[in-house]
């Protein structure tokens, strides 16, 4: 919001100069294209953060499946100069969530009977990564980790650095013995490698669905799997391996389009 309103407060000047400080207006959300909706919430936050007295009228539920579109989603009175100020913001944050969720939707309704969880990456947008987390989970994905504070992953560079797989994963665990350990692997030697370190998770890092279950069989058991880099919607079902336990997926947050909607004053 003061991004939009700028460092000064000076607010919405277009907005200032057109409409009349006591005008009281009736707007609506209009959906466009089917949406898993996300986002309810957090558009009543915005918009209430003009002015506490909007009132805001819901005409679906967070999760929803929306197919029957166009059509509304929400309704909203009050203060004129609030909602013209608030719209674009609250709708960015609305189209964007709704998109997450309704991608992940898709993932996880293709996974769906595979047991394997469709996880979100840190290839999210900056500053949005919290409503962007909880849109994954509106679409029925789950957590990856939050940021770079919350569990250990060992990168290709972190390897070079460190100088093995295995004195990474020491290292790991002496610094950070109360978190997980996951390490990224490139090939199945290295597969090898972190299950003798004795990671916690192993990422198998854009492998084909062969070296998937090769690696499925070198772990057997003794560490969990994740799956990650270059996996979409037409590819899914080559990788849903018994033996896999999470799918990541970098698409879910960073190229998903956003969903078609529009305010609209009565």
């Amino acid at each position: 919001m003061a991004e939009d309103l700028g460092l000064e407060k000076i607010g919405d000047v277009t907005t200032l100069a057109t409409v009349p400080e006591d005008a009281r207006a009736q707007a609506r959300v209009e959906l466009r294209q089917p949406a898993m909706i996300a986002g309810l919430t957090i558009f009543q936050s915005v918009m209430q953060e003009l002015d506490r007295d909007l009132n805001l009228d819901f005409l679906c539920r967070e999760g929803d499946r929306v197919a029957g579109t166009p059509c509304d989603i929400l309704r909203v009175t009050g203060n004129a100069r609030a909602i013209l100020t608030a719209e674009r913001l609250a709708l960015n944050l609305l189209q964007r969530m709704s998109a997450i969720a309704t991608m992940t939707g898709r993932f996880v309704e293709k996974a769906r009977g595979s047991g394997i969880e469709i996880l979100h990456t840190r290839k999210t947008t900056p500053g949005l990564r919290a409503f962007e987390r909880y849109a994954v989970l509106v679409g029925g994905g789950s957590l990856h980790r939050a940021g770079l504070y919350d569990r250990v992953l060992i990168k290709e560079n972190h390897i070079t650095m460190a100088g093995s797989v295995a004195e990474a994963v020491m290292r790991s665990r002496k610094a950070w013995p109360a978190l997980i350990v996951e390490i990224e692997t490139r090939t199945l030697a290295e597969v090898e490698e972190a299950v003798e370190a004795g990671a916690d998770i192993i990422l198998l890092d854009n492998m084909k669905p062969d070296q998937v279950r090769e690696a499925v069989r070198l772990v057997a058991g003794a560490g969990r799997l994740e799956v990650s880099g270059g996996i979409n919607l037409d590819n899914l079902d080559s990788y849903l391996i018994q033996g896999i336990d999470y799918i990541s997926v970098g698409a879910l947050t960073h190229s998903v389009p956003a969903v078609d909607m529009s305010l609209i004053l009565d």
